[in-house]
């Protein structure tokens, strides 16, 4: 699948959320190594502790159904500009998908491409369990 396919289907996947405090959508597609697609939205709830950022949705999907190993992550919101993920995701991404490709999508469809390594300098992860 090209680079412009997953943009379109990561806008698309935004359309799902459900942000009626924030009204800030967010749709997240996760490649695996596999080739398949998991598709996460934001979903905002009244009490916000319980919100859920819709990369971990898409991380969480894929891990509860075997996927272990992971390729990229397209990430689009309705903003002008490009949206990392938060603090939160970017540790869960780092512990379950490891340094792979990020790119951060705006509402037109234009792309930045980082990697999780860049956006996670000296990430905490089990090597400092151990």
């Amino acid at each position: 699948m090209t680079i412009e396919q997953l943009i379109k289907i990561a806008l698309q996947t935004r359309e799902s959320a459900v942000a009626p405090f924030s009204q800030f959508k967010v749709g997240a597609v996760l490649v695996a190594k596999t080739d398949r697609l998991y598709h996460g939205c934001n979903i905002e709830t009244s009490s916000f502790g319980l919100t859920i950022c819709a990369e971990r949705v898409a991380i969480f999907k894929a891990v509860s159904e075997g996927e272990r190993e992971f390729k990229s992550i397209f990430i689009a919101s309705d903003a002008d500009r490009f949206t990392p993920p938060c603090g939160a995701c970017r540790q869960v991404l780092w512990e379950l998908a490891g340094n792979i490709e990020v790119f951060m999508i705006d509402r037109s469809g234009n792309y930045q491409k980082s990697t999780m390594q860049e956006l996670l300098p000296f990430g905490f992860d089990k090597s400092y369990l151990i």
